[in-house]
């Protein structure tokens, strides 16, 4: 075995293992963590900004109906899903250092179109679906990111790096959805343009500025990009675009990527979806509990207080990052097989909890206050136990496949997982949202019966 410690004097690392412990350069790998993290962090946030934004578009005065509100909302994971298809092939073509800084300038333009949009209710749907669209482009980073920082690492140490990276980036999600309900109150804070008036039903107009939510990221994106630019290097991975696509013939990409579904999936539709699930059933959107629109609407239902879902969508998300990030090193030390069938399990048990509440009982306001608590509980289950399925299946990959087929197969399971967001939306508007969680209990099982069979038992053909 070569002890050549690696030159580093251009962009391009030459004698790079990550296995051998001589040369191995433990302080380059962490650096490049840390960075990549942060930027995959400020795509997370371009990616989910718009399910911020959009459950308050029509309270900020445009009117668009529920359907075309989901189909927005949708949007971004459908776009996601093809720009991950992408990014997955980016890494051995273009190296770290270039892929990131110019991903994270690619995230100024539809988190811009945002904050100028929500100014005024004058943008036609088209154009908002287009923002939706680009904003798709942070969810296609993850696949070019997290198999990028793999070559970084020894394999025992995957778990652990993946995990943090995946982890710390799906922060992202509920930093944007936690931040905005308090960014958009600060007039301080109003970089340009002026302030809107939204009205909630049975309160005063309050003066925002949704903007804000938008504008605070941008000059982060333009910070990563720089580092990205001025610090990182890149691992050389002797791979065309021909290469990769021999993954297509190992039976385990596609058993991986059905896995990869159920976690990240569940994970990333239900993040994207959440508040206009919550407002639908339990909130503004109801008619069966508001009657009108702004601060002329009626409740109809005598005692009950309207959940603003602002202030809820953040725990889900937050949740599932929080898991991910706690159960990636006990992934190293366990194996990931265990935890995905832990993650199957607790995700049928927490879906079958949760599908009575999502037939509101309108008779009373205790029955609403009632079945709003077991609708939440059950989400942040739904989130926890897809969090956990998030770590393990990453912990899996490295160890089932070469390394070379390894980067490719996690850029590929996780460009499909991407559509989560889409195919949720549009499950849930065509199926209805209790067959289509019914649907996430026969999934899960599938996958839990797979990762039994072909993983987790003793004497399996692949343990990981």
């Amino acid at each position: 075995m070569s002890t050549q410690a690696p030159r580093r004097s251009g962009e391009w690392l030459e004698s790079w293992d990550p296995e051998n412990e001589e040369t191995w350069d433990e302080r380059l790998a962490w650096k490049t963590l840390w960075l990549t993290t942060f930027a995959l962090f400020l795509a997370f946030v371009a990616w989910f900004l718009p399910s911020a934004l959009i459950p308050k578009l029509n309270p900020l005065g445009y009117s668009f109906s529920t359907t075309q509100l989901y189909w927005m909302a949708a949007m971004p994971g459908l776009s996601a899903g093809l720009f991950r298809l992408l990014w997955m092939v980016l890494p051995p073509v273009m190296g770290t250092r270039k892929m990131v800084a110019l991903t994270s300038l690619l995230l100024v333009f539809s988190t811009l179109g945002w904050g100028v949009r929500v100014q005024e209710p004058t943008a036609p749907y088209w154009e908002l679906m287009v923002l939706a669209f680009l904003a798709g482009i942070g969810g296609g980073a993850f696949s070019g990111f997290m198999p990028s920082t793999s070559y970084f690492f020894p394999k025992r140490k995957q778990g652990t790096a993946l995990g943090l990276q995946a982890g710390i980036g799906n922060f992202g999600v509920s930093a944007v959805q936690l931040l905005t309900p308090y960014l958009i109150g600060f007039s301080w804070l109003a970089f340009f343009g002026s302030n809107q008036t939204i009205s909630m039903p049975g309160k005063p107009p309050q003066d925002v500025w949704y903007q804000n939510a938008a504008f605070i990221w941008i000059p982060l994106m333009v910070l990563a990009a720089v580092l990205a630019w001025t610090m990182l290097r890149s691992v050389p991975i002797k791979a065309n675009i021909r290469q990769q696509f021999d993954i297509f013939g190992n039976v385990d990409t596609w058993l991986m990527t059905l896995l990869y579904i159920m976690t990240f999936g569940t994970f990333s539709g239900l993040a994207a979806q959440f508040g206009l699930l919550m407002a639908d059933l339990y909130g503004i959107s109801n008619p069966d509990i508001v009657q009108g629109t702004g601060a002329a609407a009626t409740v109809l239902i005598e005692g009950y207080e309207v959940p603003d879902v602002v202030k809820f969508v953040f725990l889900g998300p937050l949740v599932g990052a929080g898991a991910r990030v706690l159960f990636a090193p006990l992934t190293d030390r366990t194996g990931g097989a265990i935890w995905t069938l832990v993650s199957g399990i607790g995700l049928i048990v927490s879906i079958a909890f949760t599908i009575p509440a999502l037939t509101p009982d309108t008779t009373s306001a205790a029955s609403l206050d009632a079945g709003f608590d077991q609708f939440l509980w059950g989400m942040l289950a739904i989130f926890l136990f897809a969090g956990i399925g998030n770590a393990s299946t990453f912990k899996q990959m490295p160890m089932i496949f070469e390394k070379r087929q390894a980067g490719g197969v996690i850029g590929w399971t996780a460009a499909i997982a991407a559509f989560g967001p889409f195919f949720f939306g549009i499950g849930v508007t065509t199926l209805g949202p209790t067959t289509f969680y019914a649907i996430g209990i026969a999934w899960a099982a599938m996958c839990v019966a797979i990762t039994w069979v072909r993983y987790a038992r003793k004497g399996a053909p692949k343990p990981g």
